[in-house]
């Protein structure tokens, strides 16, 4: 039971993660390139993303989970299961990425741009040449901390039909009352957290220059 519930979390958490990072990057960097005194500054598609972007993040992943399900059941066909749980995953990540993305960009050396401007780089060269292989870290990092973080939403989703760890946690632990399910569990999620920060980090070490 713990094994199969084990492998629907991972699956929850690297496809919203893989999805969330694919979304995201783009409007992390067209937040980032459009702020006043940018590269392609444009205050009010700014204005209109930022609106987006902190409008999402400000609906409490629970409430985000159960406005979704028309949407959800749209998409996946079902509002229940582990499937059906990436979507709202994926939709409450995706800010998140974005202002990672953003802030990883605003803190690239503007020098180092101007330079690559003055040697006649494009808009596109600029953020494909410098902005990106410089903020990489960085951006990793955030990614990293984001499918920390949705490890903590799967369990939530679990618990209102999304499968996984947090299903079994509140079936058989809390309502249950079996505690060495619980404890398990806990052990179980503290050493996803681990591994995952603990991958991040090296790959952060591979692509830092």
């Amino acid at each position: 039971m713990l094994v199969k519930a084990l492998y629907q979390t991972l699956y929850m958490v690297s496809m919203s993660a893989l999805i969330s990072s694919i979304c995201g990057m783009p409007l992390g960097i067209m937040l980032a390139i459009t702020n006043d005194g940018s590269i392609a500054q444009n205050r009010t598609l700014n204005a209109i993303l930022a609106f987006l972007v902190n409008t999402t993040r400000s609906v409490p992943f629970v409430i985000l989970m159960v406005v979704m399900i028309p949407f959800t059941r749209f998409v996946t066909g079902s509002s229940i299961g582990t499937t059906a749980a990436i979507v709202p995953l994926s939709v409450a990540a995706v800010p998140f990425v974005a202002r990672v993305v953003e802030t990883s960009i605003r803190e690239v050396d503007k020098g180092v741009i101007e330079a690559a401007q003055a040697m006649g780089a494009s808009t596109l060269q600029v953020i494909l040449k410098v902005l990106i292989p410089e903020a990489l870290p960085a951006i990793i990092a955030g990614i990293t901390l984001t499918a920390v973080n949705l490890i903590g939403y799967s369990a939530m989703a679990g618990a209102i039909g999304g499968g996984g760890l947090g299903h079994v946690a509140i079936r058989y632990g809390y309502q249950g009352f079996d505690m060495k399910v619980l404890a398990a569990i806990v052990v179980i999620l503290v050493v996803l957290v681990q591994g995952t920060q603990l991958i991040g980090d090296l790959v952060i070490k591979k692509v830092t220059h």
